[in-house]
């Protein structure tokens, strides 16, 4: 059994069609998609109309639930801009997300965490603005309940595996289209991959367990890191064109 996973997609769809075209040369037996799919500056019409016709088996994200759960006047800024370009099917697709799924009978599906789907399942943010790795006995709490010997997540951007105790796998494939942020809550922070790829993983089940392969991918950012500027968000132009916040 073999499974790709995709992540945080944020409407980056030059981004997403190169992954697509690089998961084709492992065939895997299912893709799965990890939520935050449309939300930023970018192509998320565009990037909606493809992922609905590959039917994935898709979990929704925090960005994805703020397009569908709060008027438009309480949007942040990763879903106003665009919110007016979704359809009214769309939308409907967001909201019949599930905010966790099974597939293959023992992999776990969550966006973030399963109780919360804005805390970061494996990294955790520092007072200096910056992200470290978690304690193991943290990240054993948040699996607790979960006996699937696979758990994917994604949310924090960042493409890592952890090994639970008793063998179960954590896997985030990290992000497919926004190689880091920044934001002014909690406190300033900012998260940076350092390269423009798009990520994924590849988990494949063997004799001795489920094994991560991660992947990046080099894509032509010129069209999104264009589209981020013309609108206004210099900031996304930025980390699109080099991986870094500035």
């Amino acid at each position: 059994m073999k499974l790709a996973a995709i992540a945080d997609i944020h409407g980056n769809i030059d981004a997403l069609e190169a992954v697509l075209a690089d998961i084709g040369r492992h065939q895997p037996d299912m893709i799965v998609n990890l939520g935050d799919s449309l939300s930023g500056p970018l192509a998320g019409a565009e990037t909606a109309d493809r992922l609905l016709a590959l039917d994935l088996t898709t979990v929704r994200g925090n960005h994805d639930r703020a397009l569908v759960d709060r008027p438009f006047e309480e949007m942040g800024d990763w879903e106003r801009p665009v919110f007016g370009a979704l359809s009214a099917d769309h939308l409907q697709w967001i909201r019949d997300m599930p905010t966790a799924a099974v597939v293959a009978h023992e992999a776990y599906l969550c966006h973030a965490t399963p109780k919360n789907d804005e805390v970061m399942w494996l990294e955790t943010l520092m007072d200096n603005g910056h992200f470290a790795l978690r304690s193991q006995a943290e990240i054993e709490a948040f699996a607790a309940g979960i006996s699937y010997p696979l758990i994917l997540c994604g949310h924090s951007h960042v493409a890592r595996s952890v090994m639970l105790g008793d063998g179960r796998l954590i896997v985030n494939p990290g992000s497919v289209g926004c190689p880091g942020f920044a934001y002014h809550l909690p406190i300033d922070h900012k998260l940076e991959i350092a390269t423009p790829f798009a990520c994924y993983a590849i988990i494949e089940k063997t004799d001795i367990g489920w094994t991560p392969t991660f992947h990046q991918v080099r894509y032509d950012t010129q069209r999104m890191v264009g589209m981020a500027d013309e609108r206004g968000y210099a900031d996304w132009a930025r980390v699109l064109a080099t991986g870094r916040v500035g």
